[in-house]
């Protein structure tokens, strides 16, 4: 099969970082391309990143020799995909929010399709905002934007915010097993490397917790209902339940967001076991897509009372799976348990990777 050549926008920073050592080895896309900041356009993205290489894992062959292009300049992509050297791009970037909103557009408005870990589009109502195992059927407002705006073979999806990646997922097996969720209380603890680099100052965040992380909380209750709504109309309206309370903290994690979540049921109340029962045989996408970033076992439940654990649980599944633990009854609502992400992998690069793969599985990318 021969690879698809792909970019990265934001290829310097701390996610754009991510795309590229996953994508380093995957069968499918194969980075020929890469953008960042006016300051880096030129280098080579080896000399960019001497003293800024975050990760243990390598980059693929030939990247380093790549030449950073602009990200601004959108026209060094069109030339690129002119060339074969592009068919579409991962966003990364690291901007204002009105600036992200331009230049996504502008590429995709070119015929470049945008695979966004970006903020900025996640509420544009013609826009998908995707957990692959939990709402694929949201591609199909795709050649509704298409049609609307006037591009042809250019297209915006996006991937939710990381903090609500442990328990989204959780909870969608939860409805699609018949349960009413009536509401959602939860605290997460989520790793610095969510921050980006350089990040939170090591003065604030080692032997302290940080309990504020600007616009968390509002992500955090209100982007699942986008996930969990309907297309109508031309757009995606969200659910109106389940109501979600959320407090967002800051601690001293490398990578792995922690949710302590509590929930209500409607009338139909599930038992322990019952729950555990529907996590354990939750298997997300149909197997013959057989999409190489999608973990085995999405969820995977662990019976031990001191976990999950982000350093023991973290990298489950190639990072990609959701780790629940601490099940039990709640004296408040029904039921209380703890999930755990991989917030950089799950949460960021590899789930916008994932839905390229469910794109593409799809027919929008070739």
């Amino acid at each position: 099969m021969q690879k698809i050549p792909v970019g990265v926008l934001g290829a310097t920073g701390m996610v754009g970082q991510q795309y590229i050592a996953l994508l380093a080895q995957h069968p499918w896309f194969e980075v020929r391309y890469v953008a960042a900041s006016p300051r880096n356009a030129g280098k080579s993205y080896r000399h960019a990143m001497v003293g800024r290489w975050q990760l243990a894992a390598a980059w693929g062959p030939g990247v380093g020799d790549l030449i950073l292009e602009d990200a601004n300049e959108v026209a060094a992509g069109v030339s690129a995909s002119q060339q074969g050297r592009l068919r579409f791009v991962f966003s990364a970037l690291e901007m204002e929010k009105e600036g992200i909103l331009k230049l996504e557009e502008a590429y995709a408005a070119q015929g470049i399709p945008v695979i966004s870990n970006a903020s900025a589009h996640r509420w544009t109502p013609d826009v998908p905002m995707l957990i692959a195992e939990v709402n694929p059927l949201h591609t199909d407002i795709i050649p509704i934007q298409q049609k609307a705006r006037g591009w042809n073979q250019g297209f915006i999806a996006v991937k939710p915010n990381c903090s609500i990646q442990s328990y989204m997922t959780p909870l969608y097996a939860l409805l699609k097993a018949g349960y009413e969720v009536n509401r959602l209380f939860i605290t997460t603890l989520q790793a610095v490397s969510g921050a980006g680099y350089p990040g939170v100052p090591s003065l604030d965040i080692i032997d302290n917790v940080v309990p504020y992380i600007g616009g968390e909380e509002d992500k955090s209750e209100l982007e699942p209902l986008k996930i969990l709504g309907t297309i109508r109309n031309g757009q995606i309206e969200p659910a109106v339940t389940p109501k979600i309370s959320a407090h967002c903290n800051r601690v001293p994690v490398v990578n792995g967001h922690t949710a302590c979540v509590s929930l209500e049921f409607g009338a139909k109340k599930p038992s322990v076991e019952e729950v555990k029962a529907i996590w354990t045989g939750f298997s997300g996408l149909p197997q013959e897509l057989d999409l190489p970033m999608a973990p085995k076992q999405p969820l995977i439940l662990r019976e031990e009372v001191n976990r999950p654990q982000p350093r023991k649980d973290r990298d489950a599944d190639k990072a990609m799976a959701v780790t629940l633990g601490r099940i039990r009854p709640c004296p408040i609502f029904d039921l209380r348990f703890v999930g755990l992400s991989h917030n950089t992998i799950r949460g960021a690069a590899g789930g916008g990777i994932l839905n390229a793969e469910l794109l593409k599985s799809k027919g929008y990318l070739g």
